[in-house]
Parts: C-alpha cells; sequence; structure tokens
C-alpha cells in the first residue's frame, strides 16, 4: 500500500503543499530528535546534581583542613614539652607541678581526640616502608638491619583528613648497606676503573 493510497488525492489539496505523509514522518523525526535532546538534558541535569552534591561533601568534609593544620602544630609542641619530662623528674616534683603537667596531658589528648572526631588521623608510621604519598624523607641514614626505604625514625608525625593528606610525616630512611669494597687485583675499587676489554 502506497502513500496515495492511505492518502487518496483530494482535489483541495495544493499541489505546491507537501504531502501529509511526508509532513508526519518529519514530525516523526522532530519528535525523535526532541525526545533525544530531553533525555540528554534530563541526563546533564543529573550529572550537575550529582557533581554539586559531591562538591558539597567534599567541602563539609575539608573545609576544617585548615585549621586542623593549625591546630597540629600545637598538638606538636604540647607532645615536645611532655617528651622532654623525664619520668623521674616528674616523680619528684611536688604536688602542683604534677599537677601542671597532668593538666597539660589532659589538654593533649583532648585536642587529639578533637581532631579524630574531625576526621583527623595520624599517620602509622614506625617501621613502614617509605611512601611518598605519605612521608617526607629528610635525611637517609644507615638501617642497622632494617630494609633500604624502611622508616627508621619519626620527626614529626603526619596526618590524614579524610583519607586526603593534611600534613606529611618528617622521616629518616633506612639506605641501602653496602658492602665493603672488594680490592680488586689493581687496587681500585669494582666501577673505580673503565673495561676495556669487553
Amino acid at each position: 500500500m502506497s502513500d496515495e493510497d492511505e492518502f487518496p488525492q483530494d482535489p483541495n489539496l495544493d499541489p505546491n503543499q507537501p504531502h501529509p505523509a511526508d509532513v508526519i514522518q518529519a514530525l516523526n523525526a522532530e519528535n525523535v530528535e526532541l525526545k533525544d535532546r530531553l533525555l540528554r538534558a534530563l541526563a546533564e541535569t543529573e550529572n550537575v546534581r550529582r557533581r554539586a552534591e559531591r562538591e558539597r561533601e567534599d567541602t563539609k568534609q575539608f573545609a576544617v583542613s585548615r585549621f586542623a593544620r593549625d591546630m597540629l602544630g600545637i598538638a606538636d609542641n604540647f607532645a615536645r614539652a611532655l617528651s622532654h619530662l623525664p619520668p623521674a623528674v616528674l616523680a619528684a616534683a611536688d604536688p602542683q607541678v604534677k599537677a601542671v603537667i597532668e593538666g597539660v596531658e589532659a589538654t593533649e589528648r583532648q585536642l587529639m581526640a578533637t581532631l579524630g572526631n574531625h576526621g583527623v588521623k595520624q599517620i602509622e608510621t614506625e617501621g613502614a616502608k617509605f611512601d611518598p604519598n605519605l612521608h617526607q624523607a629528610i635525611a637517609e641514614v644507615p638501617g642497622e638491619g632494617r630494609p633500604a626505604g624502611t622508616i627508621v625514625n619519626v620527626v614529626q608525625s603526619g596526618y590524614t583528613i579524610a583519607d586526603r593528606l593534611l600534613r606529611p610525616a618528617m622521616v629518616t630512611v633506612a639506605r641501602k648497606e653496602t658492602d665493603q669494597p672488594s680490592q680488586s687485583g689493581n687496587g681500585a675499587a669494582p666501577g673505580g676503573t673503565v673495561d676495556t676489554q669487553a
């Protein structure tokens, strides 16, 4: 059945006007295009909504980062002050001094607990393998039996906030232990001369 059979020639139709079947086909194509554009617009709107939600969560989660980084300096000073007090001196101190020191210890614990409540966590480093994403090496030292690249000492603790680095840990790292250079037949250390025979 052809279009002419479906739409018989109407003597009142203007021959300069498009055939009704062509008009329907054009409208169907336009309908498909508009549906496609609508679906794309809806998808884009959903993507924008998700992106805004993610950015809002990140802002909420990391807004405290700058303040927390500043507070870490205070926590470091508390820890340094307490680490320089030998237990024997504390035991021999009079009760008022002991009370002040206990107050400083309690303040440090509370500060660290408060930072922890806001997602700040200390990076575990002692004896771990050096990770440039979490640690800042300040020196290579003899490993004393530790494998090369292992953290030997933590100079300053590092912290993360919600799985993002807040401050890297400053560490010393074990260097690769080398054996004493053996003397070759000509008295030079290995690699000290160029082998021209190879």
